[in-house]
């Protein structure tokens, strides 16, 4: 009985022919090698002999698990992958050959997993979780014990601190310059940031091809005894990188950095103090609106992870309001987004890109909304999915009957400086891209302008008037249609 436990309980195993301290090596020098091929060069031939090289790799570090069927049939299949890519490389044939080297590694290194579904989820989990294990894996190569699991608490909080730290200060000017005053330029006159990016993205692509891990079968008896248990998140990152102490930091860090930027957007965005020398209202209200919706959705996706149902977290006193402020945070934040893209939208005018914007921050702050309800009526993921699926089809729906094409045309009339005294001057030909709807909108924009003269202009527009002619036939009518010929002929009767 002990014996069938201490060989079911594994559920995911990794390929252990080679020790960590070489597999990391070798990934080190498909880095390099990949550093040669791609880094500031044209990408054609190169990729299919990177493809080559980490198939090479992949099955000397995994060799105890090959036999001679099964390897010429990963060649086969590797080989006709390489056939697109060799003939031209375009996104097609890279997706082709990345599938084939994925396939043939599963085939190499997995013989027991024989079943399409098992195959399929394999391939998910490999593609959606591998390029995040080059960092915990390589941890490994550390004997103290005490040593790797600080890092494992620290390392979270600091990478992911980081990255919100970069965009607040894409977002806002003010950060930036307190960023600046590190004086990063000094560093990156030794070593080229965008180069020591490419190479940990590398590293982090080829390491799954170089440690695999697939999931392993679990026995019936396991498999009833852990019914019970909770299903991690990702079970090949070792517990100190979702326990309770890493996300106790990690909150603890990203309050005061999210607190930082809602005072400055206090300060400046809705308080309209004035801004240190050198920045402008301007520069600072109409930039940053999309770095900020992406640490919202970055900072959701870690608080689905923090309190996923069943974690060491879910139940703490201490972290769970800290989750509240933070999220609480998140949506001040996605107020802000909402404000300046308001403020751009009144000196730039309006369009579809900005409508869809405006739309996307309004379900994003839902979402934040209901992932702080999922936590407090202790609800499951599948709740929350499917209230957001509701929101997104009620959104969805609610759009297919707003005219947008008039409502666009109609504001951007409205607001510009022709009407307003303010803004810009209506843009006539992007109105004309709007189609029938904004006929009305073009009317009156092209007699501010005194532009009836213009035949070209005058000809685009007649194109539009015959073909909202055309949509009024019976086959074509819509309720729209009919609508805007009563406005049409509402506005030619007053102006006659």
């Amino acid at each position: 009985m002990t014996s069938l436990a201490s060989t079911s309980t594994t559920d995911i195993q990794p390929i252990r022919p080679s020790p960590i301290p070489v597999k990391l090596g070798l990934a080190l020098a498909l880095a390099a090698l990949a550093d040669w091929l791609f880094y500031g060069e044209r990408i054609g031939l190169s990729f299919s002999l990177f493809a080559i090289a980490i198939a090479c790799v992949a099955s000397i570090v995994n060799r105890a698990t090959l036999d001679l069927r099964r390897g010429l049939t990963c060649a086969a299949i590797l080989a006709a992958g390489l056939v697109p890519a060799i003939e031209e490389l375009n996104p097609l044939s890279f997706l082709i050959l990345t599938f084939a080297l994925a396939v043939g590694l599963l085939l190499a290194t997995n013989p027991e997993t024989t079943e399409f579904a098992d195959r399929a989820r394999a391939l998910r989990n490999f593609v959606l979780f591998g390029p995040f294990r080059f960092f915990p894996d390589a941890l490994q190569v550390f004997n103290m014990s005490a040593f790797t699991r600080g890092v494992a608490l620290w390392l979270a909080p600091a990478v992911l601190g980081t990255v919100f730290v970069a965009l607040f200060a894409a977002a806002n000017p003010v950060i930036e310059q307190w960023v600046s005053l590190l004086n990063p330029k000094i560093i990156l006159e030794y070593v080229s940031f965008w180069r020591v990016l490419f190479w940990t993205a590398i590293l982090a692509l080829v390491w799954p091809f170089i440690h695999v891990r697939w999931r392993r079968k679990m026995s019936v008896t396991t498999a009833a005894a852990d019914v019970a248990e909770p299903e991690p998140l990702a079970p090949f990152v070792p517990a100190e990188f979702l326990g309770q102490a890493t996300i106790l930091r990690s909150l603890v860090l990203f309050n005061v950095l999210f607190a930082a930027q809602s005072i400055l957007d206090g300060i400046y965005l809705w308080g309209h103090v004035a801004l240190p020398t050198g920045l402008t209202y301007a520069a600072y209200a109409h930039r940053g609106a999309y770095p900020l919706i992406a640490t919202a959705l970055l900072a959701a996706a870690f608080v689905l992870i923090a309190m996923r149902p069943g974690g060491p977290a879910e139940k703490s006193k201490v972290i769970r309001p800290l989750v509240y402020l933070w999220v609480g945070q998140n949506v001040l934040l996605v107020a802000s987004s909402i404000l300046r893209l308001d403020l751009y939208v009144d000196i730039y005018m309006l369009t579809y890109w900005r409508i869809a914007a405006f739309i996307w921050m309004g379900l994003v702050a839902l979402g934040l909304i209901l992932i702080m309800a999922r936590i407090v009526l202790s609800r499951s993921n599948r709740w929350l999915v499917g209230a957001n699926l509701i929101a997104l089809t009620s959104v969805l729906y609610a759009c297919s009957l707003v005219n947008f094409d008039a409502f666009i045309a109609d504001y951007n009339l409205t607001h510009s400086r022709e009407m307003s005294g303010k803004g810009v001057q209506i843009d006539i030909n992007y109105l004309l891209t709007l189609g029938p709807q904004a006929l009305p909108a073009i009317g009156k924009a092209i007699q501010l302008r005194a532009l009836a003269g213009d035949s070209c202009l005058v000809s685009r527009r007649d194109r539009l008037v015959e073909q909202q002619r055309q949509d009024m036939a019976w086959r074509a009518w819509s309720f729209r249609s009919w609508r805007l010929q009563r406005r049409l002929d509402a506005q030619a009767k007053a102006a006659g």
